[in-house]
């Protein structure tokens, strides 16, 4: 599938996570004009690299500010938002202080786009709304966005309430593209080390099916999200092709959720978070395994 064109100017908040440096680099490699944003540490923007802005999100009046060249030696004309910033999982601060940061954050960067005339958004939900930690069972799998979202954390209800402001916000404004993108559990190329070592207990990550994606090619999803112009607001989960583990996605199932419905027949390593809608609908691609950056040697064989 052929990428449309992508937007000129991009703001993305986020930008000093590990997503968000993944997204940043990516963009201006493809020659995006991106405005990099966060409020990691209160650090000085001259330590970034490129253009830099602090801003807390949960401040209504500085997000409009970044999106519309409001700070000084900004400009703006922003055609685009990729919002990425929140307290990234649960557990991390209490429930209340995780939902009152993200959800004024997100609905912060929503209405100051609307207010802004920018007509495209594209944001980081979760992979969470699918029902992790599926202490109770998925009611399939491959797992897709075809069920009603399942949050089982403070974090994850959210992620689910961000999903349904944006279908209002779109319904509000018929002419906007709101992209919400369900990452999994993001990796860079130094935290795949350890992951032989799951193959001795596939409990260890049943939390999430065992799936990752790879940060870059999270960001290539963002690239493929930003050239989305279907009006409205859809999601799409976002994983890699494959699995955590050496071991067979079917015998991982079969071990460990017996009586779930398997509903396609599984690659041998093959991601039980379904990439099909966003394989068919963004062209979205993954090309990153942790299985290129790890010694063979020390990964099972699979058969068990």
């Amino acid at each position: 599938m052929s990428t449309p064109a992508l937007p000129r100017r991009v703001v993305v908040t986020g930008a000093t996570g590990k997503l968000g440096r993944a997204v940043v680099t990516h963009l201006r490699a493809v020659g995006v004009d991106v405005l990099a944003v966060d409020r990691a540490g209160g650090r000085d923007p001259r330590d970034v690299d490129g253009e830099f802005l602090l801003v807390d999100l949960t401040d209504y009046g500085q997000v409009v500010e970044a999106f519309t060249g409001g700070a000084d030696e900004h400009a703006g004309g922003v055609d685009a938002i990729v919002h990425l910033a929140a307290v990234p999982a649960p557990g991390l601060m209490s429930n209340a202080t995780t939902f009152a940061n993200n959800s004024a954050a997100t609905y912060n960067v929503f209405a100051a786009a609307r207010a802004a005339g920018i007509k495209r958004v594209v944001w980081a939900s979760s992979e969470t709304v699918l029902g992790l930690p599926f202490d109770t069972p998925p009611p399939y799998a491959p797992v897709d966005e075809e069920y009603a979202p399942r949050p089982e954390s403070t974090y994850s209800l959210n992620k689910a309430l961000e999903e349904e402001m944006a279908r209002h916000f779109c319904r509000w404004d018929p002419e906007l593209v709101m992209v919400g993108l369900r990452f999994s559990n993001v990796m860079d190329v130094e935290d795949y080390a350890p992951f032989p070592s799951f193959d001795a207990d596939p409990q260890l990550r049943r939390w999430n099916l065992w799936g990752y994606i790879d940060a870059r090619d999270g960001a290539q999803a963002v690239e493929r999200a930003l050239a989305h112009d279907q009006p409205g607001a859809d999601v799409f989960v976002i994983a890699n092709a494959d699995t955590v583990m050496s071991r067979s996605s079917a015998s991982l199932m079969a071990e460990v959720y017996p009586g779930v419905e398997i509903r396609k027949d599984l690659g041998e390593h093959e991601t039980l978070l379904s990439i099909d809608k966003a394989r068919r609908v963004l062209g979205y691609e993954p090309q990153h395994s942790w299985r290129d950056h790890v010694d063979q040697a020390s990964v099972g064989d699979g058969s068990s």
